[in-house]
């Protein structure tokens, strides 16, 4: 098998449906095996796959295991030289994705991970071109992103402790530490249709938050040469403080406080899987090219 496509979702029955029509052509193709992990849906969202999608593998938890745990069995069991992960909100906008990413690897065989370019919202833009250049970045975003099966199978699995938020990061510095690297790779175009704006009004917002900043300050005790560490948590601490506390953000500092103790219960676990980079490695890292996250068109 050539191309594995892994979702993984729960209860967003609407979402995946958009997402698996525009995609019924790559569905069909001999070369792909397409596999949805379905999270313990209750929303109907196992038989409906199964009923209108017959050829898609549906792997399916009774009890949700978590997002994470759902990644690394998808990668950990597909059979693809090389598997594309999207979220259930997210489909190819560009033409012959799959081809430009076999085309990239083959290239480069120093590529262990492609980025895509990414158009966050709800409307389609009102232009897919772009001018952009093939690169090397220091990271990837998930709801978008190739792996040459190959090499995910030298790094370790995504750490399912970290919940939500920075597995990517510290699946890039694992990368990083074994020589290959990310690429973006803007001929890829993927639409992950969210409003971005509108997820700090949700429900959400302080547990997005919470996870976002402990991430953050998981990977820097897990990478981060130890004299740097100090300064890049009192400085991050100190910007959520000003731009949130300050401002009477009741929910974000609780989310700040959670994160800090976050950190505190699972520091045996960092220090454990800690793999520093050396003050070479670290300045080298910090002269790669910021992740690619949001492309807007030109206007």
């Amino acid at each position: 098998m050539k191309f594995s496509i892994l979702i993984t979702t729960k209860n967003r029955i609407s979402d995946l449906i958009v997402s698996l029509n525009s995609m019924q052509s790559i569905i069909d193709r001999d070369d792909v095996e397409f596999i949805i992990c379905d999270d313990g849906s209750t929303d109907g969202t196992a038989t409906y796959v199964a009923t209108h999608f017959p050829k898609i593998q549906l792997i399916r938890n009774e009890v949700s295991k978590g997002y994470l745990f759902n990644r690394n069995k998808l990668l950990n069991t597909c059979k693809g030289v090389y598997a594309i992960s999207l979220d259930d909100d997210a489909n190819f906008l560009s033409e012959n994705p799959l081809e430009e990413i076999e085309k990239h690897f083959i290239e480069n065989t120093n590529c262990g991970l492609i980025a895509f370019r990414i158009f966050w919202g709800k409307e389609l833009p009102k232009s897919i071109t772009s001018d952009e250049e093939i690169e090397q970045v220091k990271g990837f975003v998930g709801c978008g992103h190739a792996w040459r099966i190959e090499t995910w199978k030298k790094i370790p699995n995504y750490p399912e402790w970290f919940g939500f938020f920075g597995e990517e990061s510290f699946a890039s510095f694992e990368l990083y530490k074994k020589n290959f690297e990310v690429h973006y790779l803007p001929s890829v175009l993927v639409h992950h249709r969210v409003d971005v704006i509108a997820r700090k009004s949700n429900n959400d917002y302080q547990w997005r938050l919470r996870r976002s900043l402990r991430s953050g300050w998981y990977l820097f005790f897990l990478y981060y040469p130890l004299k740097m560490i100090p300064r890049k948590i009192v400085y991050t601490l100190w910007i959520q403080i000003k731009t949130k506390t300050f401002k009477g953000d009741l929910k974000a500092t609780i989310a700040i406080l959670q994160a800090i103790g976050d950190v505190f219960v699972n520091l045996l676990k960092i220090l454990k899987q800690r793999n520093k980079l050396t003050i070479q490695e670290y300045n080298n890292y910090l002269k790669i090219t910021e992740t690619k996250i949001f492309w807007k068109p030109n206007e």
